[in-house]
Formats: C-alpha cells, structure tokens, sequence
C-alpha cells in the first residue's frame, strides 16, 4: 500500500491514477503475474495466531465516547446471532484481515461489505438501483478485504437460516463469481462506461443470472413505497396546529437534555454550509420543525444518531426526514494509515461519492462540538431484505447481486485491469473464498460464544430494546 493522497486514494501500486500510462493488457499481466506473490489458493487461509486480539477487548476499546445507555441495545443484538456479531464486530474482523495475505492492489473500500449493507434505494433521477448503502468504515485498502467480509456474511446468513452447509458455500461461491465475471467485464471498457455502468434492474441479464432477477422482481415495488411520504403518518404525530415525531422509546424518542438538541440542530446548520448551492437552494424550501434521537443498526448503536423532521410550505403536507449519524475513525485505520479527512463525515459522504452508483440528493456533512456527523435521507425507496426470511433462492440472488455491485464500486477507484488479471478466468479464486468464508464464519461462531459468556459472567451489558 502507498502513502494516502489528498483525495484518500492511496497513491501505490494498483490504483486507479497509478494505471495511468500503461495498457489494459500490461495492466492485466502485471495483475496475472501477481498470483505467484500471493497465489490464489493462499487467499483461503485464516487461522487465529496466538498474538490475536481478544475480541472483547477489542469491542469494549471501541466502545469509547458512545452513549452509555444505549450499549445494552447494541450487546444484544449482537448476542442474537454470530451474524448480528459479525455486523456488530467490524473492529474485530478488521484486526483479522490485517493478518491475512493482500496483493497490494487498492481500492476505495465500502469498508463494511457483508450482505445486510446491499440493497436498493432511489436515484436522484428516481431510478432505482441496488447497491452498497452504508460506508461508515470506508477508506482506501486492499480490495480483498471486502469480498472476504462478504464471503463471510453470506455463510453465517445461511447457517441463521438452517440452511445446508452446502447452500452456505453457494452463496459464497456465487458472491465470488459474480464479482469476477464482472470486475473483467469493466475492465474492458472504457473508463467513462466504467464509471457510468449500473446494474439493469429491469434485466440485469448481463450483469447476474435468473435468480437474481427474480428476486429484483420480487422487491422492486416494495422498495418504491418505502418513502418519507408514506411513513409520514406512522412517524409523526399532530398536536393542534403543530407536527412532531411520534416517540417509541427506546429506539426513537425525544431527546432527555436540551443541550443534545441543540447539539442535532447544529449539525443540521453546519451540514447547511457544506452542501452545493443547488441542494442548499432545495433545502431551504423547508424549515426544521422537530428532531428526535434515533438507535440504528447493530454496530452504530450507542453512536449519536438522530431524524429531523422537516415541513415544506404550512399549507403543503411535504415532509422531509433527514437521518444523522455520528462518523467515527474507521475500525480500518488502525492497519491502512488515518484517513487524509480531517472529518470522519467528509471521508464517509466522499468514499460513498467515489463509488457508490448513485448517492442521495441529500447527502452530506456537518460537526457539532467535537463530533463529526453525516446526514442523508430517512427514507428514499430505500430497502434491504429481512435476510432471517431469505430461503435458498433468495439468498443466491442476493448473493450475485452483491458480488457484481462490489465490483462496480471497486473498479471504479482500482485498476479493474491488474485486479481481473489476478482473478482470471477460472474459479480458483472463487472457491478460496468458499473456504476462507467457511473458515472465518467459524471463528465468528467462536467469538459470538465468547460475548455470550461475557454477558453472562456480567462483563457486558446485555438488555433488548423491548
């Protein structure tokens, strides 16, 4: 890896500027001859060393400047599964990764690339699309890193689902195949189709097989309804004249002291100052009129995360839900070097930016005091399957269709070239990443073990939500 530039791409061998001045054929043979440095088999291996990092430690470290209070919430979700572990446990299996063989090549990592941040959402132009939706742990490193998480998720999703362990290695198989087949596809085009290439909703023949596309079919028209007009009546409640959000504690509800308050409505004055002209110009066509505290996710719970609520013109029911969530340093830092962003919010909407497909209208970023805070929509068609319901078919199509956008997203900051040239054509890669996602998937189990054991002796706290 090379030193980071200004922009956050790293400046070392196979990224994208680095390509610059040599073919796709060069580029592809270098990439070929990387695989007697790190063959493709090795990229299968994980074992624990006897130096690794207890993970506990390691979650309670990054447990640092979180809300207290919300730390029950966040332990027990992460109890409920080795999944919901896996979720939870970015920081550890960034530890793990960090040990494991790269072959130098970089990317603008998603960061957090297991199958429950894919899904679709809204395009500026109302298109819908599916794609990587959270970046939290967004930074430049090794390309593996990523599909490795995938991997990973994919087995212990099918084994949540007491599904055969053979369908677990299909899934992975599949994530695997589908990033290679269309990481080589992009790197044969020109950088500009690259760039602009998406997956065909409506078709998507090209880019994932049938049961992909059915289940695209299946969740589309879900996803269209999934707006902030339609959740504006079960959200909100009206009291005479006025309009707030509808509190249902613990996980949405107002907020206790009126310095945290003040604190989100600063966020927002600040996001204002950073947005381009054009979206300031949309966003002052509403007012502010009420802001809650919001718990998301598995491993955000007991960051600063809250909803505005904003109203168009009084005679217009035309709600606007914005969601901030704090940025903290990247679990990835550690081991790649801090982020050129001296806003961990900026690093997020810019990594989100660099290679998401398309990035909602809203996005951007703000600080309060000492914390950095990212804000986007709410809702915007914006959906992702229960993944506890997914059956055999389903989770295979997930699966494709997360391995082709992670390539997408991938060959836009690398050199898809010398990345498709590693990979090849056969599928000596894809089946080490059947074994490595078997591997680590029964580490996680083991480490899950591990949590449960410590809420029970009551070294963690464990409380559900209700």
């Amino acid at each position: 890896m090379g030193r980071a530039t200004a922009r956050g791409i790293p400046a070392g061998r196979g990224t994208a500027s680095e390509a610059r001045g040599r073919s796709r054929a060069e580029r592809y043979r270098a990439g070929r001859e990387l695989r007697r440095k790190v063959r493709r088999s090795a990229q299968a291996g994980w074992a624990p060393g006897r130096d690794r990092s207890d993970p506990i430690d390691l979650l309670r470290a990054a447990d640092g400047n979180r809300v207290a209070a919300l730390l029950p919430i966040r332990y027990a979700r992460m109890a409920s599964s080795p999944f919901a572990f896996l979720r939870g446990a970015a920081v550890v299996m960034a530890r793990d990764l960090s040990t494991t063989r790269t072959t130098g090549l970089a990317v603008q990592l998603v960061g957090d690339a297991h199958p429950g941040n894919f899904g679709l959402f809204a395009t500026p132009e109302r298109d819908q699309v599916f794609d990587a939706n959270d970046f939290d742990e967004t930074i430049a490193g090794p390309w593996e890193w990523d599909v490795k998480r995938l991997a990973s998720g994919l087995v212990l999703v099918a084994r949540a689902n007491r599904l055969s362990g053979k369908l677990g290695r299909e899934a992975a198989r599949a994530s695997a195949r589908a990033y290679r087949r269309r990481l080589e596809a992009l790197a044969g085009m020109r950088y500009l189709d690259a760039w602009y290439a998406h997956l065909d909703l409506a078709g998507a023949a090209d880019e994932v097989g049938a049961i992909a596309r059915r289940w695209l079919r299946r969740e589309l028209p879900v996803a269209r309804l999934r707006t902030g007009f339609h959740a504006f009546p079960r959200l909100t409640r009206r009291t005479g004249a006025r309009v707030r959000i509808r509190d249902d504690p613990p996980l949405l509800r107002h907020f206790a002291r009126s310095g945290d308050e003040a604190a989100a409505r600063e966020v927002f004055r600040s996001y204002r100052q950073n947005l381009a002209d054009d979206r300031r110009v949309l966003l002052d066509r509403y007012r502010l009129v009420d802001v809650a505290q919001k718990v998301v996710g598995v491993g955000s719970v007991g960051t600063r995360c809250s909803i505005g609520l904003f109203l168009a013109d009084p005679d217009l029911e035309e709600p606007l839900f914005l969601q901030v969530k704090e940025a903290r340093a990247s679990v990835y830092e550690p081991y790649l070097g801090r982020s050129p962003y001296r806003n961990h919010a900026e690093r997020v909407v810019v990594g989100q930016r660099l290679v998401q497909e398309a990035s909602d209208l809203f996005l951007g970023w703000g600080r309060a005091g000492s914390h950095d805070f990212y804000v986007r929509q709410l809702r915007d068609m914006k959906f992702a399957s229960d993944l506890s319901s997914l059956g055999p078919r389903a989770l295979l199509g997930l699966a494709e269709l997360c391995g082709a956008s992670l390539a997408r997203a991938h060959a836009r900051t690398g050199d898809a070239a010398a990345i498709a040239g590693y990979l090849g054509r056969g599928e000596g890669f894809d089946e080490a990443m059947v074994r490595f996602g078997e591997a680590y998937a029964r580490q996680t189990e083991e480490d899950h073990a591990v949590l449960l054991k410590a809420i029970a002796d009551g070294k963690l706290p464990a409380a559900p939500a209700g």
